[in-house]
Order: C-alpha cells, then structure tokens, then sequence
C-alpha cells in the first residue's frame, strides 16, 4: 500500500514539474517581415542589432543578432540595409533573434 501512495505521490510531482517547464519553454516570441533600416556590427565582431520597420505596423524594431551565419552576411554584405527581412526573435528585453533571413532568399 505504501508503495502504491509513494508512486501516485511520485507522479503527481513528476506531471506538475512537467507543466512548469513546459510554460518556460514558450518564452515570448516575435515575428515580423520588414526592411533593414540600421545595421549596426559590434567593435568586437561577436555581435550587431539590426533595427528593422515592421510592414504591418511601421513600427522600428531593435533586433540583436549573435549568430555567426548572419554576422558573416552583414560582414560581407549579402545583407544590408533595405533588404527585406524575415526575422523570429526572443522578446527577452534585447530582442535576442532566433532566425534572421532574407525573404527573398539567400
């Protein structure tokens, strides 16, 4: 009997911890299309923002990208400004992208 009440009490925590990671795992997440307005690469290289002005509500949005890909496309300009973009980024106070890529394609 007691081992029946520990395994129900076992999985009864197992579920609730289950739900608690699954609610930090759908961060806020932003998506717009819109032209590059501003590329601004980092001194050090590691890093750039990229503000770029929603199609849909002309807002600007401030964009830090850290991924090397897309560093390496400003860099050599394969992406500058006025490109239109596709962008996923975090809503984590810096807008940190997930994906930043050319509409069009590469």
């Amino acid at each position: 009997m007691k081992s029946k009440l520990s395994t129900l009490i076992l999985t009864a925590v197992l579920a609730l911890s289950g739900a608690a990671f699954t609610g930090n795992a759908y961060a806020d997440e932003g998506k717009m299309v819109g032209p590059v307005t501003k590329i601004k690469l980092a001194p050090d290289g590691k890093s750039a923002t990229a503000i770029l002005k929603d199609s849909k509500s002309a807002e600007l949005v401030t964009i830090t990208v850290t991924d090397d890909l897309t560093l390496d496309k400003f860099k050599d300009k394969r992406i500058v400004e006025g490109d239109e973009i596709r962008a996923r980024f975090e809503k984590d106070g810096k807008n940190t992208a997930k994906s930043f890529k050319k509409t069009a394609g590469c």
